[in-house]
């Protein structure tokens, strides 16, 4: 669920972003899909978080929504749609990396897995590979690199989090909370257009990244972060431009070339390496917890 609608939202990303400015798009969309959230969990009687639980909220507000959401709605105004599917498959690696540092181990083939879907996303898009000398690129490169980053940091952190507080409501009120100032920053700086000049193409591309963009992937994303080890939970960042090269070429008629052929399939075998280390460290864990006391 996550890696189809989440492939999907580049489309609606881009399509919002050529009729308003990307801030207000990401700001409208983040404020409605947490609204939705927040108003659910009041209907229920549900407790608001204290003083001590806001400050993760806070945080996890800025590294997930704020700056991640923002800076790659940001960046793809200013980049091409397959060098933005590039840096996207990025945030596996960040996660490598950032568990390099902090000296956790990582089975070997979970690593090969993620590189090779990794190296399969840069087949997939090698026409794209030049962008990244393209001056004319450099801005959305950094904004777009940035976001990845700081989902990688938001995401460990979600996984650390996670028990402080019911989870599911702090993802509302993170989103309300970064929609909000999002657009309070888009709105002072004039980044703006007047509500009544928005076309009905960019509410749609507004409506569907709320709903299935916002409210029910995430609460998918954040499903799978709790039940799987956090990486194989972020592989879905190699489904996502897969899903996106399959629609475009069944909405825009684009065509699929030997390279997305060949690089789909590098990326699924990553994906399945990944997948199979997890599983069998699971069930190994499980038959040692069933053997019997001698």
């Amino acid at each position: 669920m996550v890696c189809f609608f989440w492939g999907t939202t580049w489309l609606a990303s881009k399509e919002g972003v050529r009729h308003m400015p990307p801030l207000q798009l990401a700001g409208l969309r983040q404020f409605i899909g947490g609204t939705a959230y927040v108003l659910y969990f009041m209907s229920k009687g549900r407790i608001w978080p204290t003083k001590k639980e806001w400050w993760p909220i806070l945080i996890l507000s800025f590294l997930n929504f704020m700056l991640s959401n923002g800076l790659s709605t940001w960046g793809v105004k200013y980049i091409s749609a397959g060098l933005g599917s590039i840096i996207g498959a990025i945030f596996p690696l960040w996660l490598v990396i950032i568990g390099l540092f902090r000296s956790q181990k990582m089975p070997r083939k979970a690593i090969l897995g993620i590189v090779l879907g990794f190296a399969g996303i840069c087949v997939i898009f090698f026409e794209h590979l030049h962008d990244f000398v393209n001056p004319d690129f450099t801005f959305g490169i950094f904004l777009s690199i940035t976001a990845t980053w700081s989902w990688a940091f938001g995401t460990l952190y979600t996984k650390e989090q996670a028990g402080s507080f019911n989870p599911y409501f702090s993802l509302g009120l993170q989103m309300m909370l970064s929609g909000f100032v999002l657009y309070v920053i888009a709105a002072t700086t004039g980044n703006v257009v007047p509500m009544k000049a928005i076309p009905w193409q960019s509410w749609a591309a507004i409506g569907y990244l709320a709903v299935f963009g916002s409210v029910i992937s995430f609460v998918a994303y954040l499903y799978a972060l709790q039940h799987l080890p956090t990486e194989q939970a972020s592989i879905y960042a190699y489904i996502n431009p897969i899903v996106a090269v399959i629609l475009g070429s069944l909405i825009f008629d684009e065509k699929l070339t030997v390279y997305i052929a060949t690089g789909g399939l590098i990326t699924l075998v990553g994906v399945y390496i990944v997948n199979q280390v997890y599983r069998k460290s699971i069930t190994k864990k499980v038959e040692d917890v069933d053997q019997p006391l001698s």
